[in-house]
């Protein structure tokens, strides 16, 4: 009695070399194949991933320096504005302060007119006044109290033609 039949093991490692070649051959095959392609795609995701992120932080440094120019640019006009700004301020000043200075000499010069005309008025007033006391004088002889009187009514007079 033999234990071990040969030809039931002989047939058995066909069998097993039959399924191992079948196996390879149409199983394991296409799924190394399978998942090479796989590991490939996913590698190449990365790979494209990376060169993305690296193609982003260069655009990124590119816009922050374009950012920081423009923000200095920005600076400078801000800059250039306030002293054309301070420009014109000083200018319309200086203009304002010649056209009050014009116009303080223009009303001086009117109320130096306005006062020689003023002395005029009352100076042909007072000639008047004068002519009047005098006419009214030679008409009538007075002794020293009416004359006193009349002129203490011209003096009234001429402070009521102010």
């Amino acid at each position: 009695m033999n234990l071990i039949d040969i030809r039931l093991v002989l047939t058995q490692i066909l069998g097993f070399l039959l399924l191992f070649w079948a196996l390879r051959r149409y199983a394991w095959g296409p799924m190394l194949g399978m998942l090479e392609a796989r590991r490939e795609k996913i590698a190449g995701e990365f790979k494209e991933a990376d060169r993305r992120k690296a193609e982003a932080l260069e655009l990124k440094a590119k816009y922050d320096a374009e950012l920081r120019g423009i923000e200095a640019q920005a600076r400078q006009k801000i800059g250039d504005a306030v002293v054309e700004g301070q420009k014109v301020a000083a200018e319309i000043k200086a203009q304002a302060q010649t056209e009050a200075a014009a116009r303080l000499e223009r009303a001086a010069d009117e109320i130096a007119r306005e006062g020689e005309r003023a002395k005029e008025i009352v100076k042909g007033q007072v000639i008047t006044l004068s002519i009047r006391a005098a006419e009214k004088i030679l008409r009538t002889k007075l002794d020293d109290a009416a004359q006193r009187k009349m002129v203490g009514e011209f003096i009234d007079e001429v402070e009521a033609a102010r």
